[in-house]
C-alpha cells in the first residue's frame, strides 16, 4: 500500500512540473508582416493604380522580392492602411516606408500626433518597427521625424552617395561592420540615402566617417531599424542593374531574419 502511494505521488509531482514546464514554454507564433500602404499612398499616373514599394508591385519600383523573403522565412504579409491599435494589434512587424510628400500625392497621409502614439506603445509592448525612408526631397522628413523622435533619432534632410548614370561603384559600401544585417555580405549598392542624428539608446549600425546611413534601438520590449532609403526595391535586389558584386539580396535576407528574431517569443 505504502508503495502504491508513493508511486502516485511521484507520478502527480512528474506531470506537475511538466506542465508547469509546458506553460511557460516559449514558442514563436505565426509573424505577421504589415507594410504601410497608408504613409506611401503614391499612384502611378500611367495605370491610375497604387504602386512604389508595395508587396503587389511587381514592376523594378516595387517590394515584390522583399515580401517572397519574409513568406519563405514562414512570415505572412499584408499591407495596411492607417495604423490603428486595432490594426497594429495585428501585427509583429510593421514596415514604413518613404512617406509621400505633395509632388507624390496632392493629399498625403501624413504622420499625425494619434498615428504617432499608437505606433510608440506598440512597439514599446513588443512590435517590431523598421523605416525605409528616403533621401531629400524624396521623403516627407517632418512628419516623419515626429515619430522618429521618440525611439531616439531623426531622419537628416540630405542626399548622401549620389551615383552618376550606371556608376554603380558609386553606390558601394564595403566597409561593412560585423551586424547580423551583414553576416555573409562584403558589399552592398546603397544610393542617395539620407542621414541620421542620434542619442539616447539609439545606435549606429552602418556608418561613415562619423555620418550615420542606419541606426537601430531596443524599445520598451520592441526593436526598431532604420534606414534612410527605400534600399531593397526590386530594382536593386538582384542584378538586372546592379553588377554580380553586389549582394543586396543576401543583406536583404539578412533583414528579414533580423527582424523575424526580435519578435518576442509568447509563453504558451
Amino acid at each position: 500500500m505504502k508503495n502504491i502511494v508513493t508511486r502516485k505521488i511521484k507520478t502527480i509531482l512528474f506531470f506537475s512540473v511538466l506542465i508547469s514546464l509546458f506553460a511557460t514554454m516559449e514558442v514563436k507564433a505565426q509573424v505577421n508582416v504589415g507594410l504601410d500602404h497608408w504613409f506611401n499612398n503614391e499612384i502611378s499616373p500611367k495605370t491610375g493604380q497604387p504602386f512604389h514599394y508595395l508587396w503587389s508591385d511587381t514592376t523594378l519600383n516595387g517590394y515584390s522580392r522583399f515580401g517572397a523573403i519574409f513568406e519563405k522565412q514562414g512570415a505572412t504579409i499584408s499591407e495596411i492602411k492607417k495604423p490603428t491599435p486595432q490594426a497594429l494589434a495585428k501585427l509583429n512587424i510593421y514596415i514604413i516606408v518613404d512617406p509621400d510628400t505633395t509632388s507624390e500625392n496632392p493629399k498625403p497621409n501624413y504622420i499625425e500626433k494619434d498615428d504617432a502614439n499608437a505606433i510608440v506603445k506598440w512597439v514599446k509592448k513588443g512590435g517590431v518597427l523598421i523605416f525605409l525612408a528616403n533621401d531629400a526631397p524624396n521623403c516627407e522628413f517632418t512628419h516623419l521625424n515626429q515619430l522618429a523622435g521618440n525611439f531616439g533619432f531623426y531622419f537628416n534632410h540630405v542626399t548622401m552617395h549620389p551615383v552618376t548614370g550606371k556608376n554603380y561603384e558609386m553606390g558601394a559600401f564595403t566597409n561593412l561592420p560585423n551586424h547580423p544585417l551583414f553576416k555573409g555580405v562584403n558589399k552592398i549598392y546603397l544610393k542617395e540615402i539620407s542621414t541620421f542624428k542620434l542619442w539616447g539608446n539609439a545606435k549606429p549600425v552602418l556608418a561613415e566617417n562619423g555620418v550615420v546611413f542606419m541606426t537601430e534601438v531596443q524599445f520598451g520590449k520592441g526593436y526598431v531599424l532604420a534606414i534612410g532609403d527605400p534600399w531593397i526595391y526590386n530594382e536593386y535586389m538582384d542584378h538586372e542593374r546592379l553588377p554580380a558584386s553586389f549582394e543586396n539580396r543576401k543583406a536583404a535576407e539578412n533583414i528579414v531574419s533580423l527582424l523575424m528574431s526580435k519578435v518576442p517569443a509568447k509563453k504558451k
